[in-house]
């Protein structure tokens, strides 16, 4: 950590967020870098402290987020997460202590197998609770949109998620096609509207968040709460039909007891969430989750039962 310096990581952030799948070279030359300098700054940080990413919209390729609270006995966390994330449609798991004790799941669930979610989540718990999720407001009514890919498009998609400066080679390798036809394919994602932008981020890096507050609301004036807490990093998602969904973040070295107090009076559900505790399990779970997702012959999605 000693050999991290603060203001070089975030400015090849920036750089990165403005560019994120430009060659060095071309950083280079439309930023006015020296080439040498941005390339010492990336070789240092990039894949160890900074990543880049591809960010989709799963309601146009047909899938609806919800997110699920199960109780699992402490003893069998480690082991139920795992077989948790044997099962692609279950995007990201976190271990939680509160209104459940053991694990909260967001999903994203073909919108055909909506009717299915209750009997997948029977097959971890026999105690558990589920919301659709939205990220903001739903205004009228959405369209969904279907998978209607190769199997090829799936891999790239997780390529692209994990790491959305994976070399061409890379990909030509991974995929089975070449440069154009690859480079075709993400032109197509994006303008289908499915791959909607690429951000920057830091990671391993002190000081972090390792925990959470996480809180089912019902009835709360949402932009009073967070006018009144705009100086805290809170992820707010929208409930259906009525409520929210929010997460507040902050350290485990941080007075939690405080926070409770703090936080505990605008919610009718709150737990604890343990960011670290499963963050390798998730991050090997992303590498291949749509490959898992998707029938081989590429006709659509498997079933959310199969796993």
């Amino acid at each position: 950590m000693a050999s991290i310096d603060q203001d070089e990581l975030e400015w090849l952030l920036t750089i990165l967020n403005e560019h994120p799948r430009e060659s060095l070279r071309s950083i280079s030359e439309k930023e006015g870098v020296e080439y040498h300098r941005l390339k010492r700054v990336y070789d240092k940080y990039y894949g160890k402290y900074v990543f880049v990413s591809a960010i989709y919209d799963i309601v146009k390729l047909g899938l609806k987020s919800y997110v699920a609270f199960l109780s699992v006995p402490k003893v069998e966390l480690m082991t139920k997460a795992k077989e948790i994330l044997k099962n692609p449609f279950i995007a990201h798991i976190t271990p939680i202590f509160g209104f459940k004790n053991g694990i909260q799941a967001i999903l994203h669930v073909p919108v055909d197998q909506e009717k299915y979610i209750p009997e997948m989540l029977s097959k971890y718990s026999n105690d558990f609770e589920f919301y659709e999720v939205w990220a903001r407001k739903r205004e009228g009514n959405v369209k969904f949109g279907k998978w209607q890919y190769s199997y090829e498009y799936a891999l790239l998609l997780d390529a692209l998620k994990v790491d959305a400066r994976t070399p061409m080679k890379e990909l030509e390798a991974l995929i089975g096609r070449k440069r154009p036809t690859i480079k075709f394919m993400i032109n197509k994602l994006i303008e289908d509207g499915i791959i909607i932008g690429f951000y920057a981020y830091a990671e391993h890096v002190e000081p972090v968040y390792d925990r959470s507050f996480i809180g089912i609301a019902q009835d709360i004036d949402i932009d009073e709460f967070l006018r009144k807490f705009q100086d805290i990093e809170i992820k707010v998602g929208v409930l259906k039909p009525k409520g929210y969904y929010l997460e507040w973040f902050f350290s485990s070295k941080d007075d939690m007891g405080s926070k409770i107090l703090e936080f505990s009076p605008y919610v009718e559900k709150l737990a604890i969430g343990y960011l670290d505790m499963f963050q390798e399990l998730n991050n090997e779970h992303l590498k291949t989750r749509f490959s898992r997702m998707v029938r081989k012959d590429g006709k659509g999605y498997r079933s959310i039962l199969e796993f």
